[in-house]
């Protein structure tokens, strides 16, 4: 199984993660920034997961 999928949807969560990070600095909610660096955080460990399945799969 490929690792690809998984790192698509890392890719799509971390950029949306910071997206939020970004509109909760400019809209001052600390709430929205927590929320965004969560999301930003769960796509790094889809990424990672990819990238394991993917070194997996070649051995």
């Amino acid at each position: 199984m490929s690792g690809t999928k998984d790192k698509v949807k890392g890719m799509a969560n971390e950029a949306a993660g910071k997206v939020k990070q970004g509109v909760g600095k400019a809209t001052d909610s600390a709430e929205l920034q927590a929320k965004g660096k969560a999301q930003e955080i769960k796509g790094e460990a889809q990424q990672t997961k990819g990238k394991v399945k993917d070194a997996v799969s070649k051995h």
